[in-house]
């Protein structure tokens, strides 16, 4: 699939997949931080679960917390050193603003720039006056399911090295990956235990 994205990557299938045109356009929590984006994309998925029940996942996302629920063995091929978690993880599910996610032990740090339980979470923010990255998860809820989206959502400095980079690279594999996720936290929740 990852060789699929980076060779097509001017498809549209990867950069929204799962999501229906109200929710590519949506405003989210976040979005405000990389008002003027050169790239990113919006995935979505339904989950059989209340957002009670989805939640605990997204917060323990992370190395050395509840790892991506995403292609554990490539991430650990460039030493990202990821378990990905199959239970609910107590000691992370305390999350703020100003806690942090780690990708690989030697990319920089993500912060938590918004917490709205069982809604939004946006990790992310402005690096220097040309970088910003912000990424989204947003949950809407009906009886007896929740719609997961997520959106990842970029500014870099101008340039066809940084323009490659992104949307070229980046984005490709990041979308393979982040679809994994989707499906990850889905079958976790819908197998976890209660309403």
């Amino acid at each position: 699939m990852i060789a699929a994205a980076l060779l097509t990557p001017f498809l549209p299938y990867w950069h929204r997949w799962g999501a229906t045109d109200d929710e590519v356009n949506r405003a989210l929590p976040g979005a405000e931080l990389v008002p003027h984006p050169k790239g990113g994309y919006t995935q979505a998925v339904t989950i059989g679960a209340p957002g009670h029940r989805v939640w605990p996942w997204l917060v323990q996302i992370g190395q050395g917390k509840g790892g991506f629920y995403s292609y554990e063995l490539l991430e650990n091929m460039v030493g990202c050193n990821i378990h990905n978690a199959d239970r609910i993880l107590a000691e992370h599910q305390d999350i703020k603003v100003g806690d942090k996610v780690v990708m690989h032990p030697k990319a920089p740090i993500i912060p938590v720039v918004a917490v709205e339980p069982e809604r939004a979470l946006v990790y992310g923010g402005r690096q220097d006056k040309n970088t910003a990255n912000v990424w989204i998860f947003f949950t809407s809820q009906e009886e007896g399911f929740t719609r997961l989206i997520s959106r990842w959502v970029f500014d870099y400095k101008p340039g066809l090295v940084n323009k490659i980079a992104y949307n070229w690279l980046l984005v490709p594999i990041a979308a393979v990956m982040q679809r994994k996720m989707l499906l990850g936290i889905k079958q976790r929740a819908e197998g976890s235990q209660g309403g």
